[in-house]
């Protein structure tokens, strides 16, 4: 198939929306409310393989944004929580640049929602809680990943991770100080349902600092 021909299928590509509907009054005085809601109907989609996948924004010390899709393992009204190495090149862009963008899209539900926030490490006792709670070789690699850095091939990990068990046999693996959480504190929720004709429902939910308040936007 020939470079025109792809261009004109990708023109093509089209979707009716129609699956659900959403207004103001979905939106009570707290948005994450709604968004437990609509996560765990996500969790319950036999079609989504990973309801908590999600993508983080960040920007780097070159200007430029970047995305990558990483998982949420908490949340409550204090914020969304996912962790990693402190040391990566996202670790570096989330601690000097802190405001930063999250976003979830549900197909099979017509669903998205995104995330205006600042991140913050988090605690170290609850990093300790949850780094418990992985499976060995997750905590393994944890030691084993020098996250973003250049290495000369897929061997140096292995080598290295077997450095490493040899090193850990029959001990409890501690959690890396520069491995943990990041915590990102919502600013403003927007849902988004999708509709026909593309006229969409999105309603936009801001904190005042104190309070949330609520907005309908225009697809």
């Amino acid at each position: 198939m020939s470079r025109s021909e792809i261009r004109s299928k990708l023109a093509d590509l089209r979707k009716s929306y129609g699956k659900g509907t959403l207004d103001l009054h979905n939106v009570k005085e707290n948005p994450l409310q709604l968004f437990q809601t609509w996560f765990y109907e996500a969790k319950e989609a036999d079609a989504i393989d990973e309801p908590n996948a999600m993508n983080l924004t960040t920007l780097g010390d070159d200007g430029f944004p970047r995305a990558r899709v990483v998982l949420l393992k908490d949340f409550s009204d204090e914020g969304f929580v996912f962790f990693t190495n402190y040391k990566s090149e996202k670790g570096k862009s989330l601690l000097r640049h802190p405001k930063v963008g999250l976003s979830f899209y549900w197909p099979c539900l017509e669903r998205q929602i995104i995330i205006k926030g600042e991140a913050e490490k988090l605690a170290a006792e609850k990093s300790d809680q949850y780094f418990d709670s992985r499976p060995r070789g997750s905590k393994l690699g944890a030691h084993v990943s020098p996250q973003s850095e250049v290495i000369p091939d897929r061997k140096f990990l292995e080598d290295l991770e077997l450095i490493l068990e040899k090193k850990f046999q029959n001990k409890e693996i501690p959690r890396p100080a520069h491995w943990g959480g990041i915590l990102v504190r919502p600013q403003e929720i927007e849902f988004w349902q999708g509709r026909p004709n593309r006229l969409h429902d999105r309603i936009c939910c801001y904190s005042d600092g104190i309070n949330w308040k609520v907005k309908r936007l225009a697809p």
